[in-house]
């Protein structure tokens, strides 16, 4: 008896924001550079559906169509040389340029869509290498597969998406809050790439102490849930990273409203905040949820004569992106 095989109808996939917290090697001397530590999000979401497209012609009527989207799908199958047409249905999307991956978590989403309706078989790296995504961090590649938090080894000379050295769920009772600036965006594009070029390199001595900082402090505390010596590694991370990236963003951080509110949070010995990629978002890291909701009620107090600022208590998310077929 002969078994009929579904076809894919649709494949909906949910990818999480994610938060770069720093470069430790922006010198490069042993060959390889940049080198990065991040963490998956619960929230916020890019959450999609993705199915052929039988008319060509509608595509750019479409609900919830943009430019975006469009662009993702127009180099994948141009690269693939798929002759199939594909419409992306955009339910959630991470704020774009405000440092927590959206490109990245897109174009890894509808890649992954693509390559199950397509039956590529493609792997994650490959999807990310044809996105061109990568360039400097693997972060948002390596949060996508697995979650959690991630170390890549940075890039080197025939690297084409920084490899995964290390990955360690995040303790469930920790929290995030994350401080949103709707009125400044970071670094992306030719500009992100113009800032780099612009830029000398750092010197050995901070390579070599940050990458101590994250192998013998960061995560070790992280395995053993000590957020006050995580907290340190990840400032030090912050203060080196910002500093150097200072000229190119006008000081530690990008947004001068997120300044003030990291400056009153380091008053209040907070152990861990900082500012994600290029921001403008800014982070914070508490033990459980009564001290991050605490801690929300009396930002939103303290500052409230900053009304482009916002406030989200999210979880560290243990596991990858979220991807489902559904058949006819």
């Amino acid at each position: 008896m002969m078994v009929e095989k579904l076809m894919i109808k649709s494949v909906h996939v949910t990818a999480n924001a994610r938060l770069h917290m720093g470069f430790f090697d922006l010198n490069g001397g042993l060959g390889r550079r940049f080198g990065s530590i991040g963490l998956g999000l619960d929230a916020p979401v890019t959450e999609i559906n993705v199915h052929h497209l039988l008319d060509a012609n509608i595509l750019k009527n479409e609900v919830n169509f943009n430019e975006r989207t469009f662009k993702i799908i127009k180099n994948y199958t141009e690269v693939l040389n798929i002759k199939n047409k594909f419409n992306v249905e955009c339910l959630h999307l991470i704020p774009e340029h405000a440092g927590l991956g959206s490109g990245t978590q897109l174009a890894l989403a509808i890649g992954s869509a693509i390559n199950q309706l397509s039956g590529l078989n493609l792997t994650l790296q490959q999807l990310a290498a044809i996105s061109q995504r990568g360039a400097r961090s693997g972060i948002g590649v390596g949060t996508f597969k697995s979650g959690g938090i991630v170390v890549d080894g940075g890039r080197g000379e025939l690297t084409e998406v920084p490899p995964i050295i290390a990955r360690a769920d995040f303790p469930e009772d920790w929290r995030v809050l994350l401080i949103f600036d709707e009125a400044h965006i970071g670094k992306h594009g030719e500009q992100e790439v113009t800032a780099f070029r612009t830029l000398s390199e750092a010197s050995l001595a901070s390579a070599e102490k940050l990458s101590h900082r994250i192998l013998m402090q960061a995560l070790p505390a992280l395995a053993e849930q000590d957020l006050t010596s995580f907290g340190h590694a990840i400032r030090e991370l912050q203060i080196c990273t910002g500093d150097y990236f200072a000229p190119v963003q006008g000081g530690r951080y990008a947004s001068k409203s997120v300044e003030q509110v990291l400056n009153f949070l380091e008053l209040q010995a907070v152990p861990c905040f900082g500012q994600s990629s290029w921001g403008p978002t800014g982070f914070a890291i508490f033990a459980n949820v009564e001290e991050a909701n605490k801690y929300q009620n009396l930002l939103n107090m303290q500052f409230k004569h900053l009304p482009t600022l916002s406030y989200q208590v999210s979880k560290g998310l243990n596991q990858g992106a979220s991807i489902s077929q559904h058949h006819q």
